[in-house]
């Protein structure tokens, strides 16, 4: 008997739950079921694949209704802390510095920590957590990383990562066999002409989870050297760059970690817009794969200004790219071999050898913008067991696809449909929209979940790539903390959290700014 794809998926993880693979019900140490969402990638191979989501189908994905929104205060910007799910409780970061654990069904809050408690100046939470082990981790604007009591929200220890000038972790930590694992990234390369650029190193860290010490790091470049001055006299160090911007995966049967790197932000050097497959317990290469020969980019190669175009260097030889492998890796196996997938903002999805590096096949999903890679793939894609789903961001439009991982053979292709910019909330502000999507993708059986710049909110077939369901954003919303909020284009840095019949969503992105005067909203959608 041949099994649909949907029983198949449903099948696979009811075997999860009976070998205790996975926690099948409620744990009062708090420890993730097989329902749970309780990571950004939702597990160590980084499928963003809830294949224990029973309750929303294909079928009756229609009846989705909006439970409650949280509204985040006007004057902290947009969200971008993708929420994580465990048991009754949802954990989220906010832009206004404070980490939150509310209730799952219905927002209110339980408890709430204030990073602007541990170190000095304003902070952003930017980053997913990843909760384990009785702990909250998560990171922040300013470079620090803070474990925190799942039950009450209490500092149980904090670690400044990294010094560096605008040093951050966007990069969502996974937790793995007693470490904490997390890249540092850096802006410090769109600080203007008149900072010293650069200095600032890309890493991945290891860290102990009971008590933060450092286990092992990794650099992604040599230290910067200065080499002369830039046209101002400002000190000139390189190499420099090569953040860590997304969340690693891991693949438990070899023990290996795998994340991708950003860009140079100097000279020309080290693991730029890499990915690195390293030992879990020590941080020793097993291999790196480089995509591009050459990528350079700061703020100034943006610029039309002819003395702006002076602090980028590689900008007459083209070599200025800003083309990241921002997105996290997926591990998985298909016709036989293990292999990791990752997307990378050039537009291209690449799918390697796990054990080697050695490139399986490539496609190539979306062309480059002049002047960076946000028509590319941004954040991450998902794996369901049987297809890769991938979308890019403002590839013209920007388009969801599903993919065959054997060979990247295209099973179908829904591009973000045309009327988002002349429905709903966006039809108001024609100059504003986009036809992109800023969010990762996210599956459960049947049902693909990805954002739009448009403002909606979508679920697509899996089998189709029909729009089965959507939700309009643009709109005002009382809020379970208090007066109104407001959505707008939905958020990158994460995307849709499925889990136990709810899912979540953050509204507000950077490059996709609506006019807001209420402060952005956390979305939770049930039946």
């Amino acid at each position: 008997m041949r099994l649909t794809r949907r029983a198949a998926a449903l099948v696979a993880a009811a075997c999860l739950v009976v070998s205790g693979a996975v926690a099948s019900g409620p744990a009062a140490s708090g420890r993730p079921r097989a329902a749970d969402w309780p990571s950004w990638q939702k597990d160590t191979n980084g499928t963003r694949y809830n294949p224990a989501e029973r309750a929303i189908t294909p079928e009756n994905v229609g009846n989705l209704k909006l439970k409650w929104a949280f509204g985040f205060p006007k004057q902290a910007g947009a969200p971008h802390s993708q929420p994580a799910v465990v048991g009754d409780t949802i954990y989220f970061g906010g832009p206004d510095g404070i980490y939150r654990a509310a209730d799952a069904k219905t927002g209110k809050v339980k408890w709430q920590f204030n990073v602007g408690t541990v170190g000095t100046g304003q902070a952003q939470v930017r980053d997913g957590a990843a909760v384990a082990g009785g702990k909250v981790f998560f990171g922040d604007t300013r470079g620090y990383f803070f474990a925190v009591d799942q039950a009450t929200g209490k500092l149980a220890w904090s670690q400044r990562v990294d010094t560096t000038v605008s040093a951050n972790t966007t990069s969502s930590p996974i937790v793995y066999e007693g470490r904490v694992y997390v890249g540092v990234s850096s802006g410090e390369n769109i600080l203007g002409k008149d900072h010293a650029c650069c200095t600032f190193r890309g890493h991945l860290d290891a860290m102990d989870v009971n008590t933060g010490k450092l286990d092992w790091r990794y650099y992604t470049v040599p230290e910067p050297k200065q080499n002369g001055t830039w046209p101002n006299g400002q000190p000139r160090y390189e190499p420099s760059g090569a953040g860590v911007w997304s969340t690693p995966s891991i693949d438990p049967e070899t023990k290996t970690i795998y994340v991708g790197t950003g860009q140079n932000y100097t000279g020309s050097g080290g693991h730029f817009d890499s990915v690195l497959a390293l030992d879990t317990a020590t941080g020793k290469e097993r291999w790196t794969r480089k995509m591009t020969d050459v990528d350079t980019w700061r703020r100034e190669c943006n610029s039309q200004s002819p003395e702006d175009q002076k602090y980028c260097p590689n900008l007459k030889d083209g070599t200025a790219l800003d083309f990241d492998l921002g997105a996290a890796p997926n591990v998985f196996t298909a016709g036989g071999k293990r292999l990791v997938g990752i997307g990378q903002k050039v537009g291209v999805y690449h799918v390697l050898d796990a054990a080697t590096g050695d490139i399986v096949w490539q496609r190539q999903f979306s062309t480059p913008m002049p002047g960076g890679g946000l028509s590319g793939i941004q954040w991450g894609t998902s794996f369901d067991g049987q297809r890769l789903y991938i979308a890019t961001y403002m590839g013209n439009p920007g388009t969801l696809y599903a993919v065959d991982p054997v060979n990247g053979h295209v099973i179908w292709t829904t591009p973000n449909p045309s009327d988002g910019c002349t429905t709903g909330g966006a039809a108001q502000y024609p100059n504003v929209c986009k036809l992109a999507h800023p969010p990762a993708v996210s599956s459960t059986p049947g049902i693909v979940w990805e954002g739009s710049g448009d403002g909606k909110f979508r679920a697509y077939s899996s089998e189709t790539g029909k729009v089965l369901w959507a939700f309009d954003t643009i709109a005002d919303f009382p809020t379970v903390n208090g007066g109104t909020g407001r959505g707008g284009a939905l958020s990158g840095g994460g995307g849709a959290v499925i889990a136990d019949g709810m899912v979540y969503v953050l509204t507000g992105e950077m490059f996709v700014n609506y006019p807001n005067d209420k402060g952005y909203v956390l979305l939770a959608f049930g039946q």
